[in-house]
């Protein structure tokens, strides 16, 4: 999984020439906050600033890095789809107040989590106001979720969901990796003892006179047995 700010900053770039489209000031997600549906790149022009916008439709990869679209001129503007119906700012959405469908303060939106697709898979919470699981998460799955939006600017999430759901977030990394067990420390087996080499250690000494004694009592063992012969 991703946070939905971390596309921001990233480049757009159309997928024929490699054109730098633009760079992403924020995504669109839609009303029922399921997926995202837009790319918002600012506003363009002096007397009146139009928002330029990519339709996620037109986004062929979501990197980590950059985003790259089918062609090159997919971007709009808001003549042709003035802040489009139905279309929320993720820069709108984080800030707005989560609560139980009967009152209870649970905290603040402060991020969506997306998948790899670009679908909300849970909301990121700040300024939490309970105890318990979801606080130990700082998240609630989407499937929690009841209202996005109850009319006065509120989302409500139900709150046994959402505990029985849960949702692990860790917002310094752009996407979660599965937990994976440590592997066990493996002794090595000890090193089995080198031969001796010169300068490691000295081998046994032989006796002072070995090298001269050896030969003598060869050449002894050899007469006597020239003699029996001989007899």
């Amino acid at each position: 999984m991703r946070l939905g700010r971390s596309l921001v900053g990233n480049p757009v770039f159309g997928g024929a020439d490699g054109r730098r489209l633009g760079e992403v000031k924020d995504i669109y997600l839609d009303d029922d906050l399921r997926s995202v549906v837009g790319i918002y790149l600012g506003r363009e022009g002096l007397l009146r600033p139009t928002p330029l916008f990519v339709d996620s439709g037109d986004i062929v990869l979501f990197g980590i890095d950059a985003l790259l679209a089918k062609r090159t001129f997919t971007v709009r503007e808001g003549d042709e789809a003035p802040e489009p119906p139905g279309w929320l700012r993720l820069n709108d959405l984080r800030g707005r107040s989560v609560r139980t469908p009967g009152g209870t303060k649970i905290g603040r939106v402060e991020d969506v989590t997306l998948d790899e697709e670009a679908r909300v898979t849970g909301v990121s919470l700040t300024n939490l106001s309970v105890k318990g699981p979801v606080a130990d998460a700082d998240a609630v799955a989407r499937d929690a979720v009841v209202e996005v939006d109850d009319g006065d600017g509120v989302m409500t999430i139900d709150l046994a969901k959402a505990e029985q759901a849960l949702l692990e977030v860790d917002p310094d990394l752009l996407f979660s990796e599965p937990a994976t067990a440590v592997p066990e420390t493996i002794e090595e087996p000890e090193a089995a003892e080198e031969p001796w080499t010169a300068g490691e250690a000295q081998a046994p000494e032989k006796p002072e006179d070995a090298e001269a004694s050896e030969p003598v009592q060869w050449h002894a063992r050899r007469e006597e047995e020239e003699e029996d012969t001989a007899e």
